[in-house]
């Protein structure tokens, strides 16, 4: 995965815990989404935050109430 395809990225939250965990992505032109986890050393994580610097917009929702 390089920036140019990454269509949209939603951040993820652990289920019980609420704490942000990673991000799930969609990628452009494709039916493929990968969950990425939040992890300096993986390198889809890299390129997500290569997106953000970029001015890609991470959809947050809060995780679980």
């Amino acid at each position: 995965m390089n920036i140019e395809q990454i269509k949209t990225v939603t951040k993820l939250y652990e289920t019980e815990s609420n704490n942000f965990c990673g991000y799930h992505v969609t990628i452009n032109n494709s039916n493929k989404e990968y969950s990425i986890p939040n992890d300096d050393g993986n390198r889809h994580y890299q390129a997500i935050q290569e997106w953000i610097a970029d001015g890609g917009t991470v959809i947050d929702n809060g995780g679980v109430e």
